[in-house]
């Protein structure tokens, strides 16, 4: 590197870095400024799987799916590790230069997957990645009431109405009932004091 004017590796990896910034930060901008801002309510409002949401969003879920997710990423993650030792351990040169290199580096890596398989051997034996599906138990409750009622109310056919109708309907008459009280949903009462 006799010409100072030359970049040097790292001011290379400098100018790609600061490109990439850049070109992030201007898509951005231009996203914000060229797109449409009209809001309407069906925009506003969650959106799940093109379902209309119900229901809490506070779900129990089993640790399970957490557990045999971080399993997965230990063992997809260590797979990394071992791509860059293949490459260095074919490597003639080092082999030439020691020749206890080649068993060295088999031995290491014999550690490492060692500890990888003692790790999931653990895992394997405390139960965390064996998937357990739970034993479906119908609930007996003994009550006065004949099962054939039950039959009854379930076989029986049932007009589905439009919940939105019926809240907007529901909305409406509170509105109207407020609007004529003047101005309070309701009236208070209040104890007399002796």
């Amino acid at each position: 590197m006799d010409d100072p004017a030359q970049l040097s590796e790292y001011g290379k990896i400098l100018l790609i870095a600061i490109v990439g910034i850049l070109l992030v930060c201007v898509t951005i901008l231009l996203a914000r400024i060229l797109s449409p801002k009209k809001p309407t309510p069906e925009k506003l409002s969650t959106y799940e799987c093109g379902e209309e949401t119900t229901g809490n969003a506070w779900v129990q879920i089993n640790p399970r799916f957490y557990v045999i997710a971080l399993v997965f990423l230990l063992f997809d993650v260590e797979l990394i590790f071992v791509f860059p030792w293949a490459t260095v351990f074919g490597s003639s040169e080092l082999v030439a230069a020691d020749g206890r290199w080649g068993w060295f580096t088999l031995v290491e890596m014999g550690m490492f997957l060692g500890i990888l398989v003692v790790g999931l051997v653990y895992v394997w034996k405390r139960g965390d990645i064996s998937w357990i599906k739970p034993a479906h138990i119908q609930p007996r409750v003994s009550v006065g009431i004949p099962a054939t009622a039950y039959e009854q109310l379930n076989n029986k056919k049932y007009q589905v109405r439009d919940y939105k109708e019926t809240v907007s309907s529901e909305t409406d008459d509170t509105n109207a009932k407020v609007a004529r009280s003047g101005g309070l949903g309701f009236r208070p009462k209040f104890k007399k004091s002796n």
